[in-house]
């Protein structure tokens, strides 16, 4: 079972009115946006990864869907595993930093052994609060499909952390994108009170793009050669469908009025419509879409 069949499974089962109908990265609570995410050795961070990243890894995402509601950070709660003293020590302080650099405060969790020679598996919660809280569904036929940042980046970077050698400031660049995304608190709260629907692109821009439009009810057209790629990734060879569909960017997409300007940096890189599904043009020319649209667990 794939994560998408999951989900439809997930969806019969009773529902809290605050779940969106799983539609959305985040619940909300009595005021609150809550959201959870759990990062397994070997498929979200890599063994070698250091302690102290993984730490501001496992934060700075679960933050990432918080600056998609717009929120102000509540707090956190973490699920921890306790293993080699080493590692738990350097995650601790690297939890510390991550923290310390989103005014972010530690609420309680919960820690358990782990197996010696089985993965690492941490799961933190986070909250926010203040927020807006547009949600992934609400784009409107004719909206324009902006997002933030540049995309691709932490594909480049997963590829420098395997090999271990990251050589020069392009590299050094790349390799600080996928250990330590940057949450956009700061946009997020910009242009929440303004946006139709936003969400973070955590699995590629295109199956987070397709999500958007799934949700609300539209299809979406993605211009390929609009999307943003920065120096460091076209230095490398990245090309935008590779960038498109690789994932752990979090940046935010977000849905708004066609003749609406961004209060923050952004890239305009679609259109929604009436219909459905997902349509990709290169220079105005229409163009087959790939195989694979991004990442999902199961597939």
């Amino acid at each position: 079972m794939d994560e998408r069949a999951f989900l439809d499974r997930l969806r019969a089962l009773p529902l809290h009115p605050g779940a969106r109908g799983l539609r959305d990265d985040t619940a909300l609570l009595s005021g609150l946006v809550v959201t959870t995410d759990t990062m397994v050795e070997g498929v979200h961070f890599l063994s070698s990864d250091p302690a102290g990243d993984v730490a501001w890894r496992l934060v700075a995402t679960n933050l990432s869907d918080i600056a998609a509601k717009g929120a102000r950070v509540e707090g956190v709660l973490l699920n921890y595993p306790l293993s080699d003293p080493a590692w738990d020590d350097a995650f601790l302080r690297g939890f510390d930093a991550v923290l310390a650099q989103y005014d972010a405060r530690l609420l309680g969790g919960d820690t358990v052994t782990r197996p010696a020679g089985t993965p690492r598996v941490l799961t933190l919660t986070a909250f926010g609060a203040d927020a807006p809280a547009p949600p992934r569904s609400g784009a409107r036929a004719g909206d324009a499909l902006w997002v933030t940042g540049t995309i691709g980046d932490a594909r480049p970077g997963l590829a420098i952390a395997r090999s271990g050698d990251a050589r020069g400031d392009d590299e050094a660049y790349l390799l600080a994108r996928y250990r330590r995304p940057t949450p956009r608190l700061i946009e997020g709260r910009m242009l929440a009170p303004h946006v139709h629907a936003m969400m973070d692109v955590s699995d590629g821009l295109l199956i987070d793009a397709a999500r958007m439009a799934e949700a609300s009810g539209l299809s979406v057209t993605v211009a390929l050669d609009a999307v943003p790629l920065s120096p460091a990734a076209r230095a490398c060879g990245l090309d935008a469908l590779a960038a498109a569909t690789a994932g752990d960017d979090y940046e935010l997409l977000f849905a708004a009025p066609a003749d609406w300007t961004p209060p923050v940096p952004a890239t305009l890189v679609g259109r929604f419509a009436a219909g459905a599904g997902l349509s990709l043009t290169d220079l105005g020319v229409a163009v087959r879409l790939p195989d694979h649209l991004g990442y999902q667990h199961g597939a």
